[in-house]
């Protein structure tokens, strides 16, 4: 199993075996149904089904918490500096397990939103005989700051050789409250805790691993000082946003409009960290649907709104297609969603990713059936779509096949000239509807796509 790298230059991942590597997967918890098993080894062998299970629909990594804190049992110190044996055999077992199985895990070291809300239970709390004396210094304290680097240096010396660590998420959704409410404590922080996590992991292990930090995506919009820490931090790897848009992805009506935020989002997500630096979305969800209205998004509502976002993430440049947040009871991926990573996987071999360099296409892209929406991205040689359509929603916010869709065309514009494959994808099934070859002339390729019933993936790469 060889370790996930950055590829210079480029918005995607390798391994040190040269493969591509695209992050497919969602973030789980170690006290959530298909990982609970794990504490006091209660069932490891439901769990290694489990990553089976995932492997085979596609699934490549998963994200966690170190310490997941929603209750008083997790504890990865009680108190500050006490490593607690059971979490740590527990994760032992989990990266045993996941070297076994081959897949990752990008790993990030606190539960920030449970460690907020229950602050007042927290080891790292002074009240509690801990270094911090409230949240709204935990990037800012300096003896809290060594409490962090602490436990950082801890994993890495316990976890990060292992091949499964696909990467640090340094912080989680790094929030100017954390730091006194001042936005401007934010790239201190990150300068401070990524710098010297990459030394101490160079001086010991002889290489560093990936790094990104995480942010409440709507926090970008109150605070645009943030877009530079976010996705342009030198010190950090690639770029990580979570796409919780108020309305339509958090609150979701049907299932075409939250993808299309999405789209938008993660296109202005992967202009702001440049061509040379992959950038995906690490949590989305019906956030606001599910903990503050206490709905669970019926099944085939949520599985079509998981998978159309999933593929506008991927078209629009991003790498993967996201990484959903459960946000269901019980706190588990449908079936559905399964089938549709495992879509994914299998489109992954139409494009070239090691050679790809693209940059968004969706302003200009045209498809000719007016009732279709596009979202894309491309090079001179390459280029990935996505089409859905948007005049097709149904009463229950779902998209109803127009089998009476007439046959349409796809124009791509920047594309060098010359013949080129096009493969459609049925993104519902995961299977390819046509092959063709077509000439790009002038630099705009015109692909004769069929009829767009619900969506279609479309993939475009130079012929040999």
């Amino acid at each position: 199993m060889a370790r996930v790298r950055a590829v210079p230059g480029s918005p995607y991942f390798i391994t040190e075996d040269g493969a591509p590597w695209t992050p497919i997967g969602h973030n789980d918890a170690i006290t959530w149904p298909d990982l609970a098993p794990l504490f006091r080894r209660r069932d490891l062998a439901a769990v290694e089904r489990h990553l089976l299970e995932l492997r085979a629909h596609g699934v490549t990594v998963i994200r966690l918490m170190l310490e997941y804190c929603h209750g008083e049992h997790r504890y990865l110190e009680r108190p500050v500096g006490r490593f607690v044996p059971a979490m740590v055999r527990l994760w032992d077992d989990l990266f045993r397990l996941l070297e076994r199985v081959g897949l990752r895990v990008l790993l990030t070291p606190y539960d920030t939103f449970f460690m907020w809300i229950r602050w007042q239970r927290h080891p790292y709390a002074r009240a509690n005989g801990g270094p911090c004396a409230g949240r709204d210094t935990w990037l800012t304290c300096p003896e809290t700051r060594r409490a962090i680097k602490q436990r950082l240096a801890f994993a890495s010396e316990r976890w990060g050789s292992s091949p499964a660590l696909f990467a640090w998420d340094v912080w989680n959704e790094i929030h100017p409250a954390h730091g006194g409410d001042d936005p401007a404590a934010i790239a201190p922080f990150i300068d401070d805790v990524s710098s010297w996590l990459r030394t101490h992991e160079r001086e010991r292990l002889g290489y560093a691993n990936l790094q990104t930090v995480s942010i409440f995506g709507p926090e970008l919009i109150r605070y645009p000082a943030l877009v530079e820490p976010i996705f342009r931090h030198p010190s950090l790897d690639f770029a990580n946003t979570h796409l919780y848009e108020h309305g339509t992805i958090d609150d979701p009506r049907d299932t075409v409009t939250p993808a299309l935020a999405a789209a938008r989002l993660m296109r202005d997500a992967v202009i702001a960290a440049g061509p040379a630096r992959p950038v995906f979305d690490s949590e989305h969800g019906p956030i606001h649907r599910f903990k503050d209205r206490k709905q669970t998004l019926p099944s085939a509502f949520d599985d079509e709104y998981f998978r159309h976002i999933q593929w506008a993430h991927l078209a629009s440049g991003g790498a993967g297609g996201g990484m959903r947040w459960p946000n269901r009871h019980p706190h588990v991926l449908t079936r559905g969603m399964r089938v549709a990573q495992r879509a994914l996987a299998d489109f992954l071999p139409l494009i070239d990713w090691n050679a790809f360099r693209p940059r968004n296409l969706s302003a200009e892209l045209r498809c000719a059936d007016r009732g279709v929406a596009a979202v894309g991205c491309g090079d001179e040689r390459q280029a990935l779509a996505w089409l859905v359509r948007t005049d097709a929603i149904d009463a229950e916010g779902t998209l109803a096949p127009r089998h009476d869709a007439n046959a349409t065309m796809l124009h791509v514009r920047g594309l060098a000239d010359g013949a080129y494959d096009v493969v459609c994808y049925d993104t519902r099934v995961g299977t390819i509807v046509t092959r063709t070859r077509v000439q790009s002339t002038d630099g705009e390729l015109v692909a004769a796509v069929g009829p767009v019933r619900s969506d279609l993936a479309v993939a475009v790469r130079g012929a040999a």
